[in-house]
């Protein structure tokens, strides 16, 4: 059977190989000649003219920056109170131990050192739950209004001629010197205040040491400089 299989096979190879034969060769298209490739476009030398932005101060400094950081601190200030309060019973307790008297037993010493050591224990987990969270409200925040700062920065250096901007937010910056009539900061945040149209937030009162309460950290990430 496998004979008859490859005999039917081979008469069928061999008809269509005749058929094919008689059939006329369908005339080949036009050659054509390739596309001529791009010229290569050659870098031109134009006169330089540099910004300098504090894009991070920026964004924090615009109305609608200031006012993100006041909602933040507005909705810890609970838990701010609340860590204070724990503070300061932990610093009574550790006068009480210090002041206490001579003839203060060993097992009531050993009680108060007790306590004073569980309520440190929770005010560290606390201060550092809310500094955690208050980190990362800051953060989402920031990254919100940063985009849209940075759609301002782009046209106004797009508008205003410059061909380069550096941005100088970190401390590691390359920027040794420079020309303060360069810096753009303040014109920017201007000009998004004006767009935005988000009021000025009005002065919250003066509250405790920032040692006291949860802040942001220094190392806020911020979204690339935008391109020209």
């Amino acid at each position: 059977m496998n004979r008859t299989l490859i005999l039917v096979s081979a008469l069928g190879a061999g008809l269509m190989t005749a058929g094919m034969a008689q059939t006329p060769a369908a005339s080949a298209p036009p050659a054509t000649e390739p596309a001529a490739a791009p010229a290569p476009v050659t870098p031109q030398a134009i006169p330089a003219k540099i910004a300098l932005v504090a894009f991070e101060q920026a964004v924090f400094a615009t109305n609608e920056g200031q006012k993100a950081v006041q909602d933040i601190q507005t909705k810890y200030k609970p838990k701010k109170d609340q860590i204070d309060t724990l503070s300061h019973e932990v610093d009574s307790l550790k006068k009480q131990l210090q002041s206490a008297p001579a003839t203060l037993s060993d097992a009531d010493r050993a009680a108060k050192m007790k306590e004073i050591d569980a309520k440190e224990k929770r005010l560290t987990h606390d201060a550092e739950d809310a500094q955690t969270a208050y980190n990362t409200d800051l953060q989402e925040a920031y990254g919100k209004v940063a985009a849209k700062v940075s759609t301002t920065l782009k046209k106004y250096v797009s508008d205003n001629g410059y061909t380069l901007l550096l941005d100088v937010s970190s401390q590691q910056s390359n920027v040794m010197w420079a020309n303060q009539s360069t810096d753009v900061t303040q014109a920017v945040v201007t000009a998004y205040n004006t767009s935005s149209g988000v009021a000025a937030p009005v002065p919250s009162a003066p509250s405790a040491p920032a040692a006291a309460r949860p802040h942001p950290t220094t190392t806020t990430p911020k979204p690339a400089p935008p391109k020209q």
